[in-house]
């Protein structure tokens, strides 16, 4: 980039008195002569260090992860759990765990503000520290984990920001790293297994945690949150016959998503089945389902899987859910083989009290880390490059 040397800019004459809108006028000539070569940097620097935008975007000064001022409603440097954060995504081939955000609550059909969701969830993660007592994992000790801030998501257009959400996790997956994705609504669970499938050498099975079976073909006539699964079955490496839902049940089940799970061969597991087998029988089947000639399998959990009681702040609350320990059990004896990512949707913190839905989305990403960590299946990739890192060290 060639630097030139930037004069002090000389404000335009001083409003003139004898005009009503003396400060607007000359508020509207001042602003032609500030200087705007840091925000040329800035865009410079956001498509260096934050990738190209999906080729559906018109505006090329868009970048894949935000890097700079916009959205408004993203991009904040914050961490997950202070953890080192990764300017530049093309080193993401150094990490073993990777964080993204996917601010989007354009396929919510109801409440929205989960475009907050990775906002709330990473300020949570301040109250907590890196080691576990019941596991005995420390995370900074031992899990090469980054954060490399959130997708560039598109509000108005939710196709645009499936193609953005998709970019972004082929990325991080290509590269070799873990991803784990802080949603957004769980649209979003579409266009992360369109980025993730392609690298697999095999079937995806999918394990979904939520009290909507989310199989429908449109809602309102997008692919909204109620669709993810019929899309992402669609896919031809990740067939509905390795997709198990757990939690499924109360008065927001559209019949059109039944009527697809019924066709296509989904495996739905009601509360009530939880409550008659019991976690671990449910937890054995699932993955028995999930993983049947599957090379490996992807994790997506809305919250709302909770009772409404505990998770105040999502989009779709139902009463009668799982209690969180129930959850985080089902979330650790569904970890233990071993993963191929995780997404934890529908955390919306306009709604939330206390933090309270935040908080239980952060242990759940929290809890299936740390139980791959100490059944072996993370935390042996160590950080090469010179950077603040995290886990093993390098040999």
């Amino acid at each position: 980039m060639t630097h030139t040397h930037h004069h002090h800019h000389r404000p335009p004459s001083p409003p003139r008195r004898d005009v009503w809108n003396a400060e607007g006028d000359w508020a509207q000539r001042a602003e032609e002569l500030l200087p705007d070569h840091r925000l040329r940097e800035e865009i410079e620097r956001g498509l260096a260090h934050g990738l190209e935008a999906a080729p559906s975007i018109g505006d090329r000064t868009i970048s894949t992860f935000v890097r700079g001022e916009l959205p408004h409603f993203a991009g904040e440097t914050g961490t997950f759990l202070k953890c080192p954060f990764l300017e530049d995504v093309h080193d993401v081939g150094d990490a073993e765990v990777a964080i993204l955000g996917a601010p989007l609550d354009a396929g919510t059909t109801y409440r929205p503000g989960t475009r907050f969701g990775p906002q709330g969830i990473r300020r949570v993660t301040n109250l907590f520290g890196t080691y576990s007592y019941e596991f005995g994992v420390d995370l900074r000790e031992q899990l090469n984990v980054v954060d490399v801030g959130d997708v560039f998501t598109i509000p108005a257009n939710i196709e645009k920001s499936f193609d953005q959400i998709a970019r972004a996790m082929s990325h991080v997956v290509e590269h070799g790293a873990f991803p784990v994705v802080l949603g957004g609504d769980h649209s979003i669970g579409y266009p992360t297994v369109r980025g993730l499938a392609p690298w697999v050498d095999g079937n995806v099975g999918i394990i979904h945690f939520d009290r909507h079976v989310d199989t429908q073909e449109t809602d309102l006539d997008e692919r909204m949150h109620t669709t993810p699964w019929f899309h992402a079955t669609n896919i031809v490496n990740a067939p509905a016959v390795n997709l198990v839902q757990i939690g499924i049940g109360g008065w927001q089940a559209p019949r059109p998503g039944v009527k697809v799970g019924r066709g296509r061969g989904t495996t739905v597991v009601t509360i009530g089945d939880v409550e008659r087998v019991g976690i671990e029988k449910v937890a054995e089947a699932a993955l028995e389902v999930a993983w049947k000639g599957a090379k490996t399998v992807y994790l997506s959990f809305d919250v709302d899987v909770i009772d409404s009681g505990f998770v105040p702040g999502t989009g779709w609350p139902e009463p009668g859910g799982l209690l969180p320990r129930e959850a985080l059990k089902l979330i650790r004896l569904v970890s233990e083989p071993g993963l191929a990512g995780l997404e934890v949707v529908e955390c919306s913190p306009p709604y939330d009290q206390s933090e309270q839905t935040s908080l239980i989305a952060a242990r759940v990403v929290l809890d299936c880390l740390a139980t791959q960590v100490r059944e072996g299946r993370l935390g042996r990739r160590a950080a090469t490059r010179p950077r603040r890192a995290w886990g093993p060290p390098a040999p």
